[in-house]
């Protein structure tokens, strides 16, 4: 066992497991979600039932916005007094810049911070601090860790079943004649995160109950030909679908590890309710 301490920094953005929650060494730097002038702090006091409520009853003009760089200075400061280094993982940067404001926070500061980009967000980020705390329990050195996780970051596997259409397209990222042809058609868009940590779209699957079938075909061929073991079912205010997700999958790969968790509300502002997905690590 080494005497190294090691902090370990997250956006909102991540899936805040038990493990992440309940861990003294975690520390979560929330994202802003606006509603015109209105601004509210992710998990905060903004709640997911709320979030899906204002959007329900039509509100515009809804976005989000990372963190400062006065935030995470602040926040590095005082970590650089309790621990010996600090690890920040974060939400992909194709997809935000909250990476560069946790670079320029650390750089205000003048502390060392490893920043990774995770290429990934939601469970992704998780995974990989909760591997990383493994490696830290197991003895491995800090920069080998470090080391590790960039890699590991490469890896990461997803399948996002947009629940909701309406946040895509007032996101600007579905074209007003994509929104109604795919609202009459109930065409469900797949979406994934490359290894470059960009959004990209994948498939358009007609009707519901094939697109959830489209995402146990995927996660059934990465269990049994490449062994993956874990996989994250995340959803947004959709658990009775994630829990039939889940039962279909065990039913085909009873081996599987699945851990059902909610997208955080700074997600769900561009995901839309319903929305699910499957995530993983391949090994």
């Amino acid at each position: 066992m080494t005497s190294q301490k090691i902090a370990w920094v997250v956006d909102s953005s991540a899936y805040i497991s038990n493990l992440l929650r309940n861990h003294p060494d975690v520390y979560v730097v929330p994202i802003n979600i606006h509603f015109g002038t209105e601004q509210f702090v992710d998990g905060v006091d903004l709640t997911s039932e709320q979030l899906y409520e204002r959007i329900r009853n039509g509100a515009d003009s809804i976005k989000t916005s990372q963190p400062s760089a006065g935030e995470f200075a602040q926040l590095y400061t005082k970590l650089s007094t309790e621990y010996s280094s600090i690890i920040a993982i974060h939400v992909s940067q194709s997809l935000s810049g909250t990476l560069s404001s946790s670079v320029a926070g650390a750089q205000i500061a003048q502390v060392e911070v490893d920043c990774i980009d995770s290429l990934s967000l939601s469970a992704g980020i998780t995974g990989l601090v909760e591997k990383g705390m493994k490696l830290d329990e197991d003895g491995i050195p800090y920069k080998e860790i470090v080391a590790y996780l960039k890699t590991e970051a490469t890896k990461f596997k997803n399948y996002i079943l947009i629940g909701n259409l309406t946040q895509l397209y007032k996101g600007g990222r579905l074209s007003s004649a994509q929104f109604y042809l795919g609202t009459l058609l109930k065409i469900k868009p797949v979406i994934q995160i490359n290894n470059k940590g960009e959004l990209q779209e994948l498939d358009k699957v007609r009707s519901h109950k094939k697109a959830i079938q489209y995402l146990i075909n995927k996660v059934v061929d990465s269990a049994n030909n490449e062994g993956s073991k874990t996989i994250y079912i995340m959803h947004a205010n959709a658990l009775q679908q994630a829990n039939d997700l889940k039962e279909a999958l065990l039913l085909h790969c009873p081996q599987l590890d699945i851990v059902i968790g909610e997208i955080s509300t700074s997600l769900a502002v561009h995901a839309g309710e319903d929305t699910i997905a499957v995530l993983w690590y391949a090994p």
